[in-house]
């Protein structure tokens, strides 16, 4: 017998193992950003689209431009500039803006009780956009209402960046 199952019927998003939270996102957007630049200002039009409080998970590889994103994020929502936002690789969460913002990074870590050792539950209930970097890694300790933004890297600093979860961050021209 198969030991997974669809979290609900109709939902199209995956077919998940057990207690794996589901979501249903609220829709699909792609964007391609060609500099590092393009890439920051992307973060700061997805940042005017963020609920004041809300869970970010920034997915993609080594060098796929998550902390850069980031720096755009942190700065459309006035919590910092971006050349002040930096990996937290090694100290696993960075705060801005008096605890507005919070950068989490958790690719350094192994378990799933490491990540849950650094109060990612207390985080998630304050007032406040918590992007987390490698989230993905421990799906059962995020929670099922969350942002998802998909980075890759293209050729030089060309990016493809998927988003779900919020409501178009570009609206079409009329």
């Amino acid at each position: 017998m198969d030991s997974r199952w669809s979290c609900r019927p109709g939902c199209l998003s995956h077919t998940v193992p057990y207690a794996i939270p589901c979501y249903d996102p609220k829709g699909l957007q792609q964007f391609e950003t060609r500099s590092e630049d393009e890439t920051i200002q992307l973060g700061r039009e997805i940042a005017a689209g963020l609920p004041r409080r809300a869970v970010v998970l920034l997915i993609g590889n080594l060098g796929a431009g998550k902390t850069t994103l980031a720096k755009g994020i942190v700065s459309g929502l006035g919590a910092a500039a971006p050349d002040d936002v930096t990996s937290p690789t090694f100290t696993l969460i960075h705060e801005y803006g008096g605890g507005r913002v919070y950068h989490v990074d958790l690719y350094r870590l192994e378990r799933a009780e490491e990540a849950a050792r650094l109060g990612l539950d207390e985080i998630f209930e304050r007032n406040a956009v918590v992007l987390i970097e490698w989230g993905e890694r421990f799906p059962r300790l995020m929670p099922a209402e969350r942002i998802e933004i998909r980075m890759a890297a293209g050729t030089s600093d060309q990016r493809r960046i998927q988003v779900t979860g919020i409501e178009p961050i570009l609206k079409p021209a009329r």
